[in-house]
């Protein structure tokens, strides 16, 4: 397919390559989880009345965020064993391929001291909910600069992939996306739906108990 767009009145998907799927689809992967994301921030503002909703919702990302690193891991593979599209289309600026490696130790380590606490439960949280808390607000401070490196263009790129009347000059390509997406969306309720029950002591509120001073047991 030309990378060419003969015209300024051609259609705006003509002349598509593979690296614009893939950027596409990495972007619109990257709006659903800055969704996900959202009502989990809300959670923790409350975090004793919406436990529940935390866990599953923590739960849930975990297939998405893997995703989205998978298509973002192919780009790089690509691209440094020089593939001659995504050679052309270039990398990102340097800051941004610098965060790389920290969002993905920082988020794979809030990810899985979330899923170890679950696991172990509240009686055998040792230093899993400190290390949890940390990993959190280091993950928090690498995100906010990756998401307003990516932010444009990830805006810009899932409304060309989901506005009304879009597609590629064939549609099949697009539609492969958005069932792609959500396909992995399907899997991540599945996985929290099935690991969620573990969580049943956090849950029922145990994971606050507190045997200090002044701190109560939530009933």
């Amino acid at each position: 397919m030309s990378t060419s767009i003969a015209g300024s009145s051609a259609h705006p998907d003509q002349g598509l390559d593979g690296t614009t799927g893939n950027r596409r689809l990495t972007a619109t992967t990257g709006m659903l989880l800055l969704l996900l994301l959202a009502v989990e921030g809300v959670t923790i503002l409350r975090i004793r009345d919406l436990i529940t909703v935390h866990v599953f919702v923590g739960l849930l990302l975990v297939l998405p965020v893997l995703w989205k690193m998978a298509t973002t891991g192919y780009r790089f593979v690509r691209y440094y064993t020089g593939d001659e599209a995504y050679v052309r289309r270039g990398a990102p600026p340097l800051v941004l391929r610098a965060l790389g490696p920290l969002m993905i130790l920082t988020t794979l380590a809030l990810l899985a001291t979330g899923i170890t606490l679950i696991l172990q439960g509240p009686g055998h949280r040792g230093p899993w909910l400190l290390l949890h808390k940390a990993s959190f607000f280091a993950w928090v401070a690498v995100t906010a600069l990756h998401v307003l490196g990516h932010l444009r263009e990830a805006v810009v790129e899932s409304w060309h992939d989901l506005r009304p009347g879009a597609g590629d000059a064939d549609g099949r390509p697009r539609l492969i996306r958005r069932l792609t997406l959500v396909a992995v969306l399907l899997l991540g309720v599945g996985f929290a739906t099935v690991v969620y029950p573990a969580a049943a002591s956090w849950t029922a509120g145990q994971g606050f108990h507190r045997d200090g001073p002044g701190d109560g047991h939530r009933r």
